[in-house]
């Protein structure tokens, strides 16, 4: 595998690359190493980003090509991307502290499969959907059309920074948008990248621009600029809030994806063993930097002290390491600040009198470290149990088994949050309707982390606002358009004569 030589990184703008005088360091989470430098934008680079993009819709040479046209655009981008796949997952790599595993997975080989799945959706969508012929007022047919809303902005998070990156350009290039993407500071390269590639094999310029820069200017200035239509975000629910206050002086469309703190609901008849490894998993995976994580599991008490000992067995087996080591399952988390808000929490979550099952503080090596920490012990009123941690911290509640699985719904919905949740149990019957009554936009079953572009994904409460992914992707990227055209034949047939009843 290739690795990331100290390079510079310049902003793409307009199909050029363009520096600014400021550059931001990009650092290795595993060795808190600089690995490259990238040029930082401000609210000026934002708006020649705008132009570019609302210049290169103007001129409809992205979105007057038919959708089979960018769907072959599109799948062109993919198999180009493909070719550098290896590339990309050293840029996720060095920058997020991903491993190997997943960065291969799901950073980067989720994330094309993601961009492929919107091209299917270019050629099959729906563009024109014609209503029941009208015979009131008058005889008339009506034509719904779904349009391109112009230029979109996409604000993406660290954590999967290509993949949810794609997730709001995709849909919006197979509608026919023009986009602004402002990535994360912490990981503006791979989708750099990807826009560069994307311009190498027939995307026109100014349709993709990439502007790395500070939220609250570059951030701040996309979600409030009057030539962006369309705001897609992912990130924190305090961030998100903002994005919307900005975003309302325009009334632009909004997507939100923001916090989790998911419950995994384990029933007094589950598989103990596929339910450890499935919270574990639903947990710890890429260091529990997962909006969607389950990071509370609800245990019933009669099970606790067995659960908790299997869980602390298995978590045991879970080697942190070298992230570019294939045997290596778990990675840093991203950086200082974030390392210390971690321990913070688990500091914290011990004063309110939890106890350290695993775990509980960080390695004493370079780079950003916190091993798996499991916390007994937790009433769900604490700070640990409602606020997300965005870490390797699973917490484990105990719930009265005997009052049925009313007390794990009370529990499991007492969250200002609603974006993920699992259940544990033979019983499928007994979990689908389980599953009926909790508060959140996904729920899986005997399983975690199952999110497919097959299906949407989004959050209830204040886990977020709208829908990303599945058959419908494309509704958040268009205009609706009613077109009526008059069948009755002439003006005897209209009801005019409401208001026109004395002409002459």
């Amino acid at each position: 595998m290739t690795s990331v030589q100290l390079q510079h990184f310049s902003m793409r703008i307009g199909g050029a690359d363009v520096d600014s005088g400021r550059t931001m360091s990009i650092v290795d989470p595993s060795t808190g190493a600089t690995v490259a430098t990238v040029a930082q934008g401000d609210a000026a680079h934002i708006d020649a980003a705008v132009a570019a993009a609302q210049g290169a819709f103007e001129s409809g040479v992205w979105r007057n090509k038919t959708p089979q046209e960018r769907a072959a655009i599109m799948r062109r981008i993919v198999a180009a991307a493909n070719d550098v796949a290896d590339e990309l997952v050293e840029l996720e790599m060095s920058s997020n502290g991903a491993t190997v595993r997943q960065a291969t997975g799901f950073h980067i080989g989720y994330a094309l499969a993601h961009f492929a799945y919107f091209a299917d959706l270019a050629e099959s969508y729906a563009w024109q959907r014609p209503a029941p012929i009208a015979t009131f007022p008058a005889l008339g047919q009506a034509v719904v059309h779904r349009e391109p809303i112009g230029v979109v902005g996409a604000i993406a998070p660290w954590n999967f920074p290509l993949l949810l990156t794609l997730w709001k350009v995709g849909p919006a290039l197979a509608a026919g948008n023009s986009v602004v993407v402002k990535p994360d500071e912490h990981t503006p390269l791979s989708i750099l990248a990807f826009a560069r590639i994307a311009e190498e094999n027939g995307l026109p310029p100014g349709v993709l621009n990439v502007v790395p820069g500070d939220g609250r200017e570059a951030g701040a200035r996309l979600a409030s600029h009057p030539d962006v239509g369309k705001i897609a975000f992912t990130g924190s629910t305090a961030v998100g809030r903002e994005i919307m206050r900005l975003a309302s002086g325009t009334v632009k469309q909004v997507t939100l994806e923001l916090g989790g703190k998911g419950p995994s609901i384990v029933l007094d008849d589950a598989d103990l063993e596929m339910a450890v490894d499935g919270v574990l998993y639903g947990c710890f995976v890429y260091s529990g930097q997962v909006c969607e994580s389950g990071t509370r599991a609800l245990v019933p008490t009669h099970l606790h002290d067995e659960f908790v000992a299997r869980l602390v067995d298995r978590a045991r087996t879970i080697q942190l390491g070298e992230t570019r080591d294939w045997d290596t399952d778990m990675g840093p988390v991203i950086d200082a600040k974030q390392q210390a808000r971690i321990l913070e929490y688990i500091d914290g979550a011990v004063a309110e009198g939890a106890r350290i099952a695993l775990g509980g503080k960080a390695l004493d090596q370079d780079g950003f470290w916190v091993q798996p920490t499991i916390l007994t012990g937790v009433r769900n009123d604490m700070r640990i149990a409602q606020e997300e941690v965005f870490g390797p911290v699973l917490v484990v509640i105990a719930y009265d088994g005997d009052a049925g699985d009313d007390a794990a719904a009370a529990i499991a919905n007492d969250s200002e949050y609603g974006l993920a949740a699992s259940i544990w149990s033979s019983d499928n019957a007994r979990a689908l309707a389980l599953a009926e009554r909790i508060q959140a936009g996904s729920v899986w079953i005997n399983d975690a982390h199952q999110i497919t572009c097959q299906v949407p994904f989004g959050g209830y409460k204040q886990s977020g606002l709208g829908r990303e992914l599945g058959p419908d992707a494309l509704d958040a990227y268009t205009e609706t358009k009613t077109v009526h055209l008059d069948l009755s034949g002439g003006r005897d047939a209209k009801p005019y004569d409401i208001l026109l009843s004395h002409a002459e």
